[in-house]
């Protein structure tokens, strides 16, 4: 009994795990809460799109000595901007643009990577390094995570308006283009916030997988934004808990473990359904 319980804690003694919980932590809420956005928006492949497009401004600012946070908050915001102009002034739908953006961002980022050759493995950029966290790190997450989380509280209804019906929004005279570029401001420095933990490539799950999950159990926004926040931080924490006694990466772990809870909530949502419909005939 007493090995057993060993056992079962001794993720918890090591400096490195527990820096890895802590970001887990710390990151889960940013992204849970704008996950609700992007799901309730059509949004998602905007979260894609930025955390793919951001390498080649995490390589251009290592090539001129820039913080790396700069030069990812930069092509975040280029990216939605330029995917923003070219839908808005093309018979292209912003599905496709986005697609086609990202996609040549992404590849440019590759280039330049190769051509330039940064201290940082490109395994890391793309896949994080959960288990590699420092203070630094936890310090940069835990500003964004709170600027972002503290922002969203504050104007969550005016975000939600605008998310649903951005005419109304209009109408009742909300800056509507001033929230629609906050919210890609917030995506961008999200993603940056991620980048250790989860990398880009696997950053576009935590801002969709929540927030779905959520969309399913919650009859109410305000339930769901909670609701998300709860089943991301319990998500991120078994993933990093699992992978250490499987001996796996942490970061693709938390994927299958946010997976797992999307399709749980799925059948328990069919059940209802099927409940429901039993009643009334």
């Amino acid at each position: 009994m007493e090995f057993e319980l060993a056992t079962a804690l001794l993720p918890f003694r090591f400096p490195f795990m527990q820096n890895a919980f802590l970001i887990a932590l710390i990151v889960s809420v940013p992204t849970a809460l704008l996950s609700c956005f992007l799901v309730l928006k059509g949004w998602a492949l905007m979260g894609d799109a930025i955390s793919h497009a951001v390498l080649p401004g995490i390589v251009l600012a290592y090539v001129f000595g820039f913080p790396l946070l700069l030069g990812a908050f930069g092509a975040g915001m280029f990216t939605a901007v330029a995917t923003g102009y070219l839908a808005g002034n093309s018979r292209v739908k912003q599905d496709t643009v986005m697609g086609v953006v990202f996609a040549g961002m992404f590849g440019l980022g590759i280039v330049l990577y190769v051509a330039v050759k940064p201290d940082s493995h490109l395994d890391h950029i793309l896949f994080g390094n959960m288990l590699g966290v420092g203070s630094a790190d936890l310090l940069q997450a835990g500003a964004i995570s709170l600027l972002v989380a503290g922002v969203l509280a504050l104007k969550w209804r005016d975000f939600l308006l605008h998310s649903f019906d951005p005419a109304q929004a209009r109408a009742s005279g909300l800056a509507v283009n001033a929230l629609h570029y906050g919210l890609l401001a917030l995506i961008s420095l999200t993603v940056v916030a991620t980048l250790t933990a989860t990398g880009l490539i696997l950053a576009v799950g935590l801002l969709i997988a929540p927030g779905a999950t959520a969309f399913l159990l919650a009859r109410r926004f305000s339930t769901m934004l909670w609701l998300s926040v709860l089943l991301c931080m319990g998500a991120m924490t078994s993933g990093v808990y699992i992978s250490f006694h499987l001996d796996s990466a942490p970061a693709p772990t938390i994927v299958l473990v946010l997976t797992a809870l999307f399709l749980l909530a799925f059948a328990y949502r069919q059940i209802q359904t099927r409940r429901s419909a039993r009643r009334t005939v």
